[in-house]
């Protein structure tokens, strides 16, 4: 087994710029793709997101590009400008000590200033299908020397209607350059025009145990479409995450969400479709610097979201598949980093609980909120139904209480907490039991305790925890 970029045909230039970076190990996918792409290979890699897809199409991409040619060499099309950014980012961290210049293309930026960097020596682009197509109408962008080229969460693309738009950029590519297909999953209509446009490709699937299973703790909270924000506030106090998103299924609700924790005194902001490019980019900045708590978003804006130190994920509204669960829960236990995805779950929607345990082959334990409690870690049996009385003592972590943690208030090691006191050591053993309350709260200590310990309006500025 390769244990080094090294091994699998990466200059020592830049292994030396990836080891300062932090990276010194290739991930899985990268080990079973970097090799075919470097020699040429059309590649279909089918992996789940926080596996190390990016570094695994955008290596062998540098390692061919000539910096000399003044020309586009390589074209990487994603579904959202959120993911351009963020591949461009990655892409920077290297290129510029090769002599490779890189430029980010998607709506909502001044598009004669994006004219004017074409007309400079770019040798990536990295775009969403309607800005690129909008260049190609203007003709101010030429895709004639392009002879790598990559679609990026391509199953993301096909939901999001952008399968046409691709297929017409494509045809001002030429037809035999070498083309990279990454996606977490692969439908009949993605495999169609992987037939359509690639040449003999090879076929490369990881597993990713660590999206699903071994390094994301999963459960569900029993509640109601009435008791859903105050239900949401009562687990922000329990396991006061160091960065956390709620998921809503529309603009709208994000937008109530947002404005309902915001006036409970929590730091957190909305993210989706509706919002202005300028504006998407400062609460990104914003929850990247940790300024922020809780980003509420919806499923779209936050694809391909990677952002370090996202300890919880809130499943705020059921999510409409099983994929789509997956890339949410997938923005937290990222790079070996342990996890926790919760899931409010109304009676009716018990039914989509089960088809998602069934699909990834996994029990999503329910447990219930107590009128008097923040959170009850006693399982809620669906078998039989029964309710959790008030008042009883309930196992977890060592000297936790319902109500302790504080509204606003971060532990100060996200790697090392999921939001009860001690710390998770082994995160595919020890996490089961990690979540809940033990002991009681004095009522007169409660509300004086949480005034305290609350961030924003009530309880004045919240210190910024150590990184």
């Amino acid at each position: 087994m390769t244990t080094d970029f090294l091994g699998l045909g990466i200059r020592r230039k830049l292994t030396d710029i990836l080891r300062a970076n932090g990276i010194s190990q290739p991930t899985l996918i990268q080990e079973k793709t970097i090799p075919l792409l470097l020699n040429g290979k059309d590649v279909i890699a089918q992996a789940q997101t926080g596996t190390g897809k990016t570094l695994a199409f955008v290596l062998p991409i540098l390692e061919r590009i000539n910096p000399n040619k003044p020309c586009i060499q390589a074209l990487i099309i994603t579904p959202t400008r959120e993911l351009a950014l963020q591949i461009t980012t990655e892409v920077k961290k290297v290129a510029a000590a090769l002599g490779v210049n890189v430029l980010a293309s998607y709506g909502g930026q001044d598009v004669l200033q994006q004219v004017h960097k074409l007309k400079g020596n770019i040798h990536i682009v990295v775009g969403t299908p309607g800005r690129l197509l909008d260049h190609l109408g203007r003709r101010t962008i030429v895709l004639n020397g392009v002879s790598m080229l990559v679609l990026d969460e391509a199953d993301q693309m096909l939901h999001m209607g952008f399968l046409k738009d691709v297929e017409q950029i494509l045809l001002y590519t030429p037809a035999k350059r070498q083309t990279m297909l990454f996606s977490a999953t692969i439908p009949q209509q993605i495999r169609a025009l992987a037939g359509q446009y690639m040449r003999k490709p090879v076929d490369v699937r990881v597993q990713s145990k660590s999206v699903t299973l071994d390094e994301i703790k999963q459960i569900a909270i029993d509640t109601t479409d009435r008791a859903k924000q105050d239900t949401l506030c009562k687990l922000l106090d329990q396991f006061r995450p160091y960065l956390a998103i709620a998921f809503c299924r529309t603009k709208r609700r994000a937008s109530a969400l947002n404005e309902a924790l915001r006036a409970q005194g929590y730091e957190s902001d909305e993210l989706h479709g509706d919002l202005s490019q300028a504006k998407r980019e400062q609460v990104m900045r914003r929850f990247r610097e940790a300024k922020l708590q809780v980003l509420v978003a919806t499923d779209v804006a936050a694809r391909g979201l990677d952002v370090e130190g996202v300890t919880h994920v809130f499943n705020y509204d059921m999510p409409p598949d099983v994929e789509s669960y997956i890339h949410r829960i997938g923005r937290t236990g990222r790079a070996g980093q342990v996890g926790l995805a919760v899931t409010l779950v109304t009676p009716r929607e018990r039914v989509d609980l089960h088809r998602i345990e069934s699909a990834i082959g996994q029990s999503i334990k329910i447990r219930t909120l107590d009128g008097e409690r923040s959170v009850s870690s006693v399982e809620k049996k669906t078998s039989d139904k029964k309710r959790i009385p008030k008042g009883a003592v309930t196992s977890a972590g060592k000297g936790s209480r319902p109500g302790e943690a504080g509204r606003g208030k971060r532990p100060q090691r996200p790697q090392e907490t999921m939001g009860v006191k001690g710390t998770v050591k082994n995160t595919s053993k020890n996490t089961s039991k990690q979540v809940g309350a033990k002991g009681k709260t004095s009522p007169k200590q409660a509300p004086a305790r949480e005034t305290a310990l609350r961030g924003g309006k009530r309880g004045g500025k919240r210190t910024a925890p150590s990184r």
